[in-house]
């Protein structure tokens, strides 16, 4: 342990988060303003998608996701009954479910990604240039578990 703390540690770290924790607000905030849902359920299907036809299981979502998975089963509740997304039995494990993103889960990612990007730009990107913006990722790719 260092016996004084580093000032310049500090103020990354604290920056490092107080940056995460405004830029979330923003963004849900727009979400919310434009009538959308949370960032959670962008954040959700956006890998559904990806994952395309063979879906995720559960722990795969967890693991996947960028935002808190907190309370993740409650969610996917919220999204299928919504018909967001279907779970389906999964073959490999009886007890297990597939979970994949609907029609209409891939109409609502379509529908949030304009204020989500907008977001992103206006109170995140518009602040750097391009070059910055890749140093930025990779100075934060640097830390293990980041970079993904």
């Amino acid at each position: 342990m260092e016996p004084k703390p580093d000032p310049n540690k500090l103020m990354a770290w604290a920056r490092l988060l107080r940056t995460q924790q405004v830029l979330l607000e923003r963004v849900e905030a727009e979400l919310k303003q434009a009538g959308l849902p949370p960032l959670r359920w962008y954040d959700v299907l956006l890998e559904l998608r990806r994952a395309g036809t063979q879906g995720l299981r559960q722990f795969e979502i967890g693991t996947a996701v960028l935002l808190n998975k907190y309370n993740l089963s409650r969610l996917l509740d919220r999204l299928e009954a919504q018909d967001l997304l279907q779970r389906d039995l999964c073959e490999e494990d009886g007890r297990g479910a597939r979970v994949r993103i609907t029609p209409a889960g891939r109409d609502l990612l379509k529908r949030m990604w304009p204020v989500y990007g907008g977001a992103i730009n206006a109170h995140f990107a518009r602040h750097f240039n391009n070059k910055e913006l890749r140093q930025l990722s990779v100075l934060l790719g640097r830390i293990p578990g980041v970079a993904r």
